[in-house]
């Protein structure tokens, strides 16, 4: 077994191009002892606390991008890397108050994953053979179609006629997107934290997503990166069990920053990134895999107009979740078995434009504790006087 390398640097998570990205988000500030969002520039955090109390209700300014153009005007509250190394504090997700929502198969290679967890009922052992069967039929049928379209409802006739159809793929193809509660606010983790897969689950994976900054009135501001920690055993054995397989202790990361969009960064650039994911095991085991998003069966809008509308608002706003292409089946275990997490590995999530989210895989009942809610932030607040 070796030991892999824990330690982070601004230099390993920052985008390419981090001279001209308007990058927002949190840390928990020793210097201000508390959460602070914050704005990150030239490796120095600057607090925003004078502007907002909360990255929330700081996102949903009109004026956000003027108010950011002289960092000069707020204080520095320490380096990135000191953030990273612990000496000024920890860097936290970008949200705070915000809805932690995600969208689901959204791809087609992960459309056809999902239909094999269901099929093989949670069982490892069975993916494989399902997946043999189903890959050249159902494969072909997915790839380009663009959901709730003419040509959508003609393949879901033939694949009913054929004995095929699932739940996975109606809200795949269908008119209607799976848009479903990934954590409660203010539970996520961010950057060089650990993520928790819990202790009982024996097939589970990253989703490497795309992660849109939403405010109350559906405006798209800016993006960044997440992993919907995923059990595909409990989903497998019945769909009903989704907030067991998707929301346990640090089971959703997101960060590093928010990306505001600006000049330099629009959505277009979201539509046209891949998000990389690369795992590394203590065991030696290591794994790779690319989602690019020209592959989504929706736009973005699309999703965040079915997500935001006169039947259901988020008046603190959403981190909003696009789903994943990448539903890893490289063996680890043994022949036949797939992939799945070993406790200690080392998950990245990486896009040129919006940097890394680095994190370590550990049980949720190993994890630190969430115990930092929305009434916890209300009374470290007030007793800032930021309230």
């Amino acid at each position: 077994m070796q030991t892999l390398n824990k330690t982070l640097s601004a230099q390993a998570i920052l985008p390419q191009d981090a001279d001209n990205s308007l990058l927002v988000g949190r840390v928990w500030s020793k210097k201000a002892d508390g959460p602070c969002p914050v704005l990150l520039r030239d490796g120095q955090i600057f607090d925003l606390t004078p502007l907002s109390a909360t990255l929330s209700t700081l996102l949903e300014r009109d004026d956000l991008l003027a108010q950011l153009a002289d960092a000069g005007r707020f204080s520095v509250l320490g380096s990135l890397d000191a953030f990273l190394d612990g000496e000024a504090g920890q860097l936290l997700a970008p949200a705070d108050l915000q809805a932690v929502k995600a969208a689901g198969v959204t791809f087609a290679d992960s459309m056809l994953e999902r239909v094999i967890e269901e099929q093989a009922k949670g069982d490892p052992l069975r993916a494989q053979e399902i997946r043999g069967r189903l890959a050249p039929v159902l494969g072909d049928s997915l790839k380009g179609l663009v959901a709730g379209s003419e040509k959508a409802a003609e393949v879901k006739t033939l694949l009913q006629e054929l004995g095929l159809w699932s739940q996975y793929l109606e809200v795949g193809i269908g008119p209607d997107a799976e848009i479903f509660t990934k954590a409660q606010s203010m539970s996520s983790v961010g950057c060089g934290a650990l993520v928790g897969i819990h202790p009982k689950s024996e097939w589970n994976n990253p989703e490497p997503e795309m992660v849109l900054a939403v405010t109350s009135t559906g405006r798209i501001v800016g993006a960044t990166l997440g992993n919907d920690v995923n059990l595909r055993d409990f989903e497998g054995r019945s769909a009903l069990l989704l907030s067991k397989a998707k929301d346990n202790n640090a089971s959703c990361a997101i960060g590093p920053f928010i990306r505001l969009f600006d000049g330099h960064f629009t959505l277009d650039d979201v539509k046209q990134a891949e998000v990389s994911l690369s795992v590394e095991g203590t065991d030696g085991f290591t794994m790779t895999g690319v989602s690019p998003m020209a592959a989504i069966s929706r736009s973005p809008e699309e999703l965040v107009s079915q997500l935001v509308n006169d039947n259901h608002q988020y008046p603190d706003g959403i981190v909003f979740f696009l789903g994943t292409m990448f539903a890893p089946v490289k063996d680890r275990r043994g022949k036949g078995l797939g992939f799945t997490h070993e406790i200690g590995d080392r998950v990245e999530i990486s896009t040129p434009r919006l940097g890394r989210l680095i994190n370590w895989v550990e049980h949720s009942d190993r994890c630190p504790k969430w115990n930092f809610g929305l009434g916890a932030l209300m009374k470290n607040l007030a007793r800032r006087g930021l309230l």
